[in-house]
């Protein structure tokens, strides 16, 4: 049933130029088939062009007909949308932006949904426990593959050129990943489903193997599975996997027939049971995934040309996908609305003659050298340290008796209303007055401060509250975070602050001071990071130590000094010894635990300084507050820290 009477959200799409029938940037075109794959009506588009955009006039020949778009200048914006890369999604009049590609299209889900309840086949979209590129491009290699590498490949593969063109490492990385094991939710069922069916095709009883053979039955399932041609399998493969995986897109329910496996395909070890293929990108079941990927791929495919006959032999899983997406119900539909004219690529190969690895699989990998010289645990890690005359600096706080009267709060205002226990609530105080009190002593009237992996909004809240001359802006990637503090903010009737769900990628608008209370592992060096390019100050608390590793974007250690001391391996030791702080640990434990957190952010404040920062590192007062109770302040401008003693 449809729910009437929902409010208009804006959309703003960038439009560069048009090719064929494909509009670029690619998550332009993305944003719009997926629209038109749910018939997406209540949400307004506006699409702006940038300033290499041909004649925009040109644009109606390639926006689906069922989606009414405006063009608008950049200008014309939301200023809260002018702070963010598009694709961005805003309420109308509203504080509230969804900006990034992944988070965009997870809520244009979601609306679908909201607005007809029975679009089973847009709900399952988002995959098991609606997590389908959920996670952000940092840690989620298919939200990166779909987000990032997968679109920026295509837009700069050469088209119209005599020479030889490599397919991009990219393409064949995304080629490998469609020939792995497919790892789903119950597999062992489905898997075993697949072996009783291929006993059935090879003309054995399943049951008359189980009667007589007793325990030996097991070893006559092994065997099915050994003696099985290749063409057998394919086979299967396009009856129980596809069956199983287009059940998921039934636009009403449909109850599933079950049957009880014989005692002889019970009995088979998980570990000798067939392995699954991959019917769609992720695995069985066609997700977002498919539908980012499914414009992509048909518009690299048409810039194949006249090799592309050549080149598929080199991609024929990626071709034979292809081709099922075609065949999922409402694909067709969406693709005629936005004039995507369909390819039929010619037949692959069969899967097993073309297993081949890819060559950014190395290049993934983590690779290290071995370092004879290494010796595990932190106590040799900090001697070697020390020998070289680098040991952890904490300053004493700059103002540790600087507090807010919390009885004077608005309850909205007060962390016991983020959900807390009167415990935690009373913890959370005084981590946050411990960072109220710098960035009070930080910020001018007219200054916009950013609260990074903002969560809840314990720290935004606050600072908008106090900071009533500033703007804050909350960054968050999870949801029902920003939506719980955007109902407190408008309890409290909040004018000067925004909320943006996004990675902090996506947004770009300009800042003077970045807060982060407890940002994870790498995201402290990502905030870092961003302020740096902002050239804003910082104050940001770390945590979780132990999730730090390297990244695309990130390697370690990060500073020069540590790099010419410790290797990454060794980096590594202090990051996981940095997480021993928790309270009911031996007092010793938690001291060397504490001393390796001065250490990894020590490396952190260096690595800020080589950027002409000012920078020190000290403990929240008092320590009980947190266990991750480290402070890390910086500001390019040398008179902001002059607070220090």
């Amino acid at each position: 049933m449809k729910k009437e009477g929902m409010n208009d959200e804006c959309l703003y799409l960038e439009f560069s130029h048009y090719l064929e029938d494909r509009i670029f940037p690619l998550h332009t075109s993305i944003v719009l088939f997926l629209m038109s794959y749910c018939d997406t009506t209540s949400i307004r588009v506006f699409l702006m062009p940038n300033k290499d955009a041909a004649d925009s006039t040109l644009w109606k020949k390639k926006v689906p007909a069922n989606i009414p778009v405006t063009i608008v200048s950049k200008q014309e914006l939301p200023p809260v949308v002018r702070s963010c890369r598009l694709p961005a999604l805003v309420e109308r009049n509203g504080n509230f932006c969804r900006a990034g590609l992944a988070v965009v299209l997870r809520y244009i889900i979601q609306r679908t949904c909201e607005v007809d309840c029975n679009r089973r086949d847009v709900s399952e979209l988002l995959g098991f426990k609606k997590t389908c590129l959920k996670a952000c491009a940092e840690v989620s290699q298919w939200t990166k593959l779909c987000e990032i590498s997968i679109p920026l490949a295509v837009e700069s593969f050469p088209r119209n050129s005599h020479g030889h063109r490599a397919i991009p490492p990219e393409i064949e990385h995304l080629e490998q990943k469609l020939g792995e094991p497919v790892r789903v939710h119950n597999d062992d069922k489905i898997r075993r489903q697949k072996l009783q069916q291929w006993a059935k095709d090879k003309n054995k009883d399943p049951i008359k193997m189980g009667s007589d053979k007793g325990a030996g039955c097991c070893d006559e399932g092994v065997d099915i599975i050994k003696g099985l041609s290749e063409e057998n399998m394919d086979t299967e493969k396009e009856s129980l996997e596809l069956r199983t995986a287009l059940s998921k897109l039934a636009v009403e329910q449909i109850p599933a027939v079950t049957s009880r496996e014989q005692a002889c395909i019970r009995k088979v070890k998980t570990a000798d049971l067939p392995p699954l293929d991959h019917v769609f990108a992720e695995g069985l079941y066609f997700t977002l995934t498919d539908v980012v990927l499914f414009p992509c791929l048909h518009y690299f495919f048409v810039s194949l040309g006249d090799c592309q006959e050549q080149m598929l032999k080199a991609l024929p899983l990626l071709s034979r996908w292809y081709q099922r997406v075609q065949e999922v119900s409402g694909v067709k539909k969406a693709a005629v609305s936005c004039g995507i004219h369909l390819l039929n690529l010619p037949a692959p190969l069969p899967s097993s003659n073309v297993l081949t690895p890819s060559s950014i699989d190395h290049k993934d990998k983590k690779t290290e050298t071995t370092d004879p010289h290494f010796r595990g645990g932190p106590r040799p890690t900090m001697k070697k340290l020390e020998e070289n005359g680098i040991s952890a600096r904490f300053i004493p706080h700059p103002c540790p008796s600087l507090s807010q009267d919390w009885s004077n709060f608005p309850l909205s205002a007060h962390p016991i209303e983020g959900k807390l226990s009167s415990e935690r609530a009373l913890r959370k105080q005084q981590q946050l007055d411990n960072i109220i009190s710098i960035v009070t002593k930080l910020a001018k009237p007219g200054d916009t401060i950013v609260d990074f992996c903002s969560g809840g909004g314990h720290l935004g809240i606050v600072l908008a509250h106090t900071l009533s001359s500033c703007q804050v802006i909350l960054v968050e990637n999870k949801e029902e975070s920003l939506v719980r503090a955007k109902g407190r903010c408008d309890d409290l009737g909040l004018q000067n602050i925004w909320f943006l769900q996004t990675n902090l990628d996506y947004f770009t608008g300009p800042f003077q001071i970045g807060v982060a209370l407890h940002a994870c592992g790498v995201a402290t060096d990502m905030v870092i990071d961003h302020c740096i390019m902002a050239q804003a100050a910082f104050v940001i608390c770390p945590c979780c130590y132990g999730f730090i590793q390297n990244t695309v974007k990130y390697t370690f250690p990060r500073s020069q000094k540590f790099k010419n001391v410790l290797s990454y391996k060794e980096h590594m030791v202090l990051c996981r010894f940095a997480d021993q702080t928790a309270v009911q640990l031996p007092a010793e434990r938690r001291l060397i635990g504490k001393n390796c957190m001065g250490l990894v952010d020590l490396d952190r404040a260096w690595s800020a300084e080589e950027h002409g920062y000012t920078v020190y590192v000290t403990s929240m007062e008092p320590d009980s507050c947190s266990p991750k109770n480290n402070l890390i302040v910086g500001s390019c401008a040398a008179q902001d820290l002059g607070l220090i003693a």
